[in-house]
């Protein structure tokens, strides 16, 4: 029944957010993790980072950078998830122990095949955490990824990350999109490490994911604001930029109306531009910055599209839908 729960359809990563961690280079446990042979069982994998890194922090980090780096999403799986299968059970005692074993097995095989969707991906972090003496737990909830997830009614589950304590302190983590992003245009998955998903701001962090369980809610409003928002990029999250009007990522606007956008952080016009759909630029009108943030004006024109795309530093920076009044 929980298999019935996670769908794995949505493995996110279009390809304006793809950046590693504002840097394409590796960090010095990254370099290490590059060197690393293949080992036979976690548990060799576990004692290798144990040897090398000391803190829980760098162990934390050790475990996204080997598993973003040495494997590989499961695109068959992915573009053809197979029927989930149901279970019936007299107790809860009896469903815990067949999900402990249903986990351990998707545990192994991840490791074995160097290959998984975002569920593999966070149960194995998990076990390759508390192999480390980390707490970790793994989290389901939904994820916001494409245009047409701006404002959409449909709900659910369908993504996986982790969330490890490190020293008193629970960071977010999300391997699956640290490893590399589905081109959708191409039909192909594009192996390329970020580390951006590690220790991400949690502000930035659920902007693109919701937990389903309460606990993990302490992302700022509901799943309606959620799916309200704009579309962020990693243009947005590398200028830390804020969204200070229109508070929603669904404008209503008809033909020649002026909508009105204020970006904190966003001083230059000339670094920032916006497309259409047929990629063709939309003019900027009446700008205006005061105090770090930018205010300025778009003429709307139906032919521009549903959608509005900025761009920053010519990098994917936030994405609106437009919708009639």
């Amino acid at each position: 029944m929980i298999l019935k729960k996670i769908a794995f359809i949505l493995f996110f990563l279009n390809t304006f957010f793809v950046s590693s961690g504002y840097s394409q280079k590796y960090n010095a446990i990254d370099s290490i993790i590059l060197k690393y042979p293949n080992f036979g069982s976690p548990e060799k994998l576990a004692q290798r980072i144990q040897k090398d890194f000391t803190s829980e922090y760098d162990r934390a980090r050790a475990i996204y950078s080997w598993m973003a780096i040495k494997l590989n999403y499961d695109l068959e799986t992915y573009l053809n998830p197979p029927k989930q299968k149901t279970y019936r059970f007299k107790t809860k005692a009896e469903w815990d122990k067949k999900k402990q074993l249903l986990d351990a097995k998707t545990i192994q095989k991840t490791f074995k095949s160097k290959e998984a969707v975002c569920e593999g991906f966070a149960l194995l972090y998990g076990y390759l955490a508390t192999l480390n003496g980390l707490k970790c737990q793994k989290v389901t909830g939904d994820s916001k990824t494409l245009l047409n997830d701006i404002g959409r009614k449909r709900l659910g589950s369908n993504h996986a990350w982790n969330t490890v304590q490190i020293e008193g302190k629970w960071i977010l983590v999300d391997v699956t999109w640290g490893n590399g992003f589905y081109d959708e245009k191409r039909k192909v998955i594009v192996k390329k490490f970020k580390s951006i998903y590690f220790d991400m701001n949690p502000e930035y962090f659920y902007a693109k994911h919701f937990p389903d369980n309460a606990m993990y809610k302490n992302n700022t409003g509901n799943k309606e604001t959620f799916l309200n928002g704009p579309l962020f990029y990693n243009g947005f999250f590398k200028a830390e930029s804020q969204v200070v009007f229109p508070f929603s990522g669904v404008i209503q606007a008809n033909d020649g109306d002026k909508m009105t956008f204020k970006f904190k952080n966003i001083s230059r016009l000339e670094d920032l531009y916006c497309l259409n759909k047929k990629e063709e630029r939309i003019e900027i009108e009446s700008p205006k910055e005061e105090n770090g943030i930018l205010e300025f004006q778009i003429t709307y024109d139906k032919r521009m599209g549903r959608y509005i795309t900025f761009y920053l530093f010519e990098e994917g920076f936030a994405a609106f839908k437009i919708v009639p009044k």
